[in-house]
């Protein structure tokens, strides 16, 4: 009887999370009407949508993990997560790559509580399971008095994420296998990452370990703003634009806002008319002397000369941002690299993850000054960030109530106005204007569509 009822909880509190019959409706009607430029407003941050989300979309796309440089001797470990998937990510003995749950197979304890480090085997603090860093269990306290020497140790490993792979350096991970390769999952979209990670053939290098930070915003809002919304610019950062560290106007009117397959999107954008800038973002002569080598070609410096900030998102948390900017009123502008993740907390709530590059050979003083720069613009405690931060807090309680909920969104923007860019050098469909949102319409669009298809491990 006992046994019974607190299955019946279980269940009754699965079903209470679960989407009403009205919310799938309307999920099912916005596929239809984000494209005609038309977002429900309660779809933002629905806490009815959470778990859905949890299963449908972080599911099965790829996650980043953590970069190469980032663990690059064997033993050298760092934990990450994919949404509330804890994952030890680990460099073997042969130099390949491991991603396995942080979770001990005997009580579920989790094993690494230093979230980076080298070790060659993992310990729980629990009852002391031990485990090889490849997730293999080789030890258990007292085996053979409680367990028996015949204990088939084979069959409790540390769980592997089913799919990892790696892209520039960039290493992803999925906890399904139902995600495709991660090379037709990223798509054109690796033209773009190219454009910022293939600068010089020496390779990129992370600095120092992410920043991290909570806000209380669902995290939907930092991917809609990253993957196409220069827009704000002028408007959110407009201290930013009284202080000098930004054009005073029509900051990103210079083409082009690229649409990209699987939701992905980017913001390619040159200096205003007027506004001196330097060739190739201003990056330093022993980078650019080897742009071709790094490249492999001569279009993506083609590109890179003619541009001054990059942004956009990999469907669907991970946003970059590659910007000649200032750190201060007084000082020169630098270019800064740096990737971002927005991980859920829930649905009014999430984690963002920001790591800082630059390019192997660059002088050192350069290293630094772009460092400061991207701690004092878009660090934890940037200028930049703060403005972002306060956007999509506002955005998240904004939506939330039966009034503000119950509208539409317009996201019309370039809808029937823009033509496409007849002269862009790169992949994708390009609109010739930084000010669009051709890119958010396809990433809501893909979004939905991936939270009304159902998994095929779901009982449905």
């Amino acid at each position: 009887m006992f046994l019974q009822a607190g299955i019946d909880r279980k269940v009754r509190l699965v079903n209470s999370m679960a989407p009403d019959a009205t919310t799938m409706r309307l999920l099912e009607n916005a596929r239809g009407s984000i494209l005609k430029g038309r977002l429900p407003a309660s779809l933002i941050a629905n806490a009815a949508l959470y778990q859905l989300e949890l299963k449908r979309v972080f599911g099965r796309t790829w996650q980043f993990l953590c970069h190469e440089d980032e663990i690059p001797n064997p033993g050298d470990y760092v934990v990450r997560y994919i949404a509330d998937n804890s994952i030890i990510v680990a460099r073997q003995q042969d130099m390949t790559i491991r991603a396995m749950s942080n979770s001990c197979r005997h009580r579920g304890t989790l094993l690494c509580r230093t979230e980076a480090g080298n070790e060659s085997a993992f310990q729980c603090p629990y009852h002391g399971w031990t485990y090889r860093n490849n997730g293999d269990l080789i030890a258990i306290p007292a085996q053979q008095a409680v367990y028996g020497a015949a204990f088939d140790k084979s069959r409790l490993g540390l769980r592997a994420l089913p799919m990892l792979d790696s892209y520039a350096g960039l290493v992803f991970g999925c906890v399904s296998d139902e995600a495709p390769g991660l090379d037709e999952y990223l798509g054109d979209m690796r033209w773009y990452l190219d454009l910022m990670m293939s600068k010089s053939a020496a390779g990129i290098q992370v600095w120092g370990a992410p920043q991290r930070w909570v806000i209380d915003a669902n995290w939907k809002t930092g991917a809609d703003n990253f993957v196409g919304d220069g827009y704000h610019t002028v408007m959110t950062h407009r201290s930013m634009c009284e202080l000098g560290l930004l054009p005073p106007d029509n900051v990103a009117v210079s083409p082009a806002h690229v649409s990209l397959s699987g939701g992905h999107g980017a913001g390619v954008l040159g200096a205003p008319p007027g506004i001196p800038a330097p060739p190739y973002m201003g990056y330093p002569e022993e980078i650019v002397s080897g742009l071709s080598e790094g490249y492999g070609d001569d279009v993506h410096g083609e590109m890179l000369k003619r541009t001054m900030f990059i942004h956009g998102n990999v469907f669907p948390n991970l946003s970059f941002l590659n910007a000649f900017i200032a750190k201060d009123g007084e000082s020169m502008p630098v270019p800064i690299l740096t990737l971002r993740q927005w991980r859920p907390l829930d649905a009014a709530r999430m984690e963002v993850w920001s790591w800082f590059f630059v390019e192997r050979n660059a002088p050192e003083e350069f290293k630094q000054q772009s460092f400061e720069t991207y701690v004092r613009t878009f660090g934890v405690g940037g200028v930049f960030e703060q403005d972002d931060a306060e956007i999509f807090q506002a955005i998240t309680k904004g939506t939330r109530g039966e009034l503000a909920g119950g509208v539409e969104l317009n996201v019309e923007m370039g809808l029937d106005n823009l033509a496409p860019d007849p002269t862009w050098l790169g992949p994708g469909r390009p609109l010739a204007s930084g000010y669009a949102e051709q890119n958010q319409r396809e990433y809501w669009k893909q979004y939905f569509d991936y939270l009304a298809t159902p998994r095929r491990d779901e009982n449905v």
